[in-house]
């Protein structure tokens, strides 16, 4: 691939476009753990590209089954028509959930899902009689896609500047509690009283008001926040306390990043829907999809004439045939290989130590873990110029490591695949890179 592509077209997503057209960071192709450069350098891929290639990069099995999906059927209207691919996949699906979400909503991406989770949950509350149900709840620090849904519900603010009026939602405080739960490994110990602040907010609203509440179960994008522990359950018993639907956000937590399918099952909390995307078909074509309780389902659906649509919501390529043929493919491989649990083994230790082994590295003031996610964050003073997570990543890409950074924070979701040897590559490019910047 030439070198010399004229890049004034692409207008990229959440990059600093103009320091990335200067001094571009360009992928050919991919294996296994493994990025390689147009110049032929290898690029260990900590970021299992975007939270999403679990299973690793280069699938043959993937691709085979993509390319004969597009010679036996490549597209059929979802609307009114079916094909039996999208029936199988959302069978083979719900043999991960939670026993009652047994219901697919698909969509095209996690923005899409939540999308679609917002309005049933609206749907369900105005179908049983309370219209007047029709605030979210939501979270600081939190992510749940770009649609106008997703940034009302998120607490990401520069997500959110600009872009109002947004949906009526109010915001729980997040759990990041450096002061008391620094270096935790796995889930911190201080915590579980935040989830009080949920009952302040319902009080303040008025439980007749509210829809529902959205959480991700680890907080991604916002900087790797786990949950401290008892947090969620005390969330489930809040919401079923004053009859409000829980949403979990599993779009990064799904499919085996924490060490079990999803999060719900990990910490034994079964929300009311689950979203989910990326490595459902291991990142190789956008879809997404909701995982809905039956009666919630059954409450919107058996409350419309036969013959009539009882929910007026979907998108041209839900359920994508092309889509689904990759993502059977996935569930193949997570099953054969046992990647769903595999986080939770020997690999998952030795990441977790391998990690925290960075707790003396140059102004490291924090590093927490579960299952094959972690991060590392710095300490503020690094940043008297700003932040320095794009320069870390440049450090990191030089020596021959893609990571993800926000802010202060480095962050690491590497494919499910990685090995020993991979994970210390890791660490000693973090510590060199951390002693090149702040020594």
């Amino acid at each position: 691939m030439s070198t010399n592509i004229n890049m004034d077209a692409f207008w990229m997503p959440f990059t600093a476009n103009r320091d990335f057209k200067n001094q571009p960071r360009l992928i050919e192709r991919a294996e296994g753990v493994m990025y390689y450069t147009n110049e032929g350098q290898e690029i260990l891929d900590a970021t299992a590209g975007l939270w999403c290639v679990n299973a690793g990069h280069g699938r043959t099995e993937i691709a085979d089954a993509v390319s004969q999906q597009l010679r036996d059927l490549d597209y059929a209207s979802p609307f009114n028509f079916g094909h039996e691919i999208g029936f199988e996949f959302a069978n083979r699906l719900i043999k991960h959930t939670p026993a009652s979400l047994n219901k697919v909503f698909f969509a095209n991406s996690g923005s899409e899902a939540v999308e679609s989770a917002l309005k049933i949950a609206l749907q369900y509350q105005k179908s049983r009689g309370k219209g007047g149900k029709t605030k979210f709840l939501g979270r600081e620090l939190a992510y749940h896609g770009v649609n106008f849904g997703g940034i009302s519900v998120g607490g990401l603010t520069p997500n959110r500047v600009g872009f109002g009026p947004l949906l009526p939602t109010d915001h729980l405080p997040h759990t990041l509690d450096i002061a008391n739960n620094a270096f935790s490994k796995g889930l911190p110990e201080q915590g579980i009283d935040k989830a009080e602040a949920l009952e302040q907010l319902i009080n303040f609203h008025g439980a007749d008001s509210i829809a529902a509440v959205i959480i991700e179960p680890m907080s991604g994008a916002g900087g790797v926040i786990m949950p401290p522990q008892g947090y969620l359950k005390r969330m489930r018993e809040i919401c079923d306390q004053y009859d409000i639907l829980l949403i979990f956000d599993e779009v990064i937590t799904g499919w085996g990043r924490l060490g079990s399918a999803f999060a719900s099952e990990e910490f034994d909390v079964v929300p009311d829907m689950i979203t989910s995307a990326k490595g459902i078909t291991n990142g190789v074509i956008p879809l997404g999809a909701v995982f809905v309780k039956d009666e919630i389902h059954d409450q919107i659906v058996n409350n419309v004439a036969v013959g009539g649509i009882e929910f007026y919501h979907g998108y041209t390529y839900s359920a994508h045939p092309v889509a689904c043929a990759a993502g059977l493919a996935t569930l193949d491989i997570y099953e054969k290989e046992g990647l769903l649990t595999r986080a939770s083994g020997e690999i998952g230790t030795h990441f977790e130590n391998a990690l925290h082994s960075l707790k003396d590295a140059p102004k490291v003031i924090d590093v927490r873990n579960y299952g094959l996610v972690g991060a590392v964050q710095f300490d503020a003073s690094v940043a008297a110029n700003g932040p320095i997570g794009l320069d870390f990543q440049k450090g990191c890409y030089k020596r021959g490591v893609m990571v993800r950074t926000m802010g202060n924070i480095v962050a690491f979701s590497p494919p499910l695949t990685i090995e020993a040897n991979h994970i210390d590559r890791l660490v000693n490019v973090l510590r060199e890179t951390a002693e090149d910047m702040f020594a």
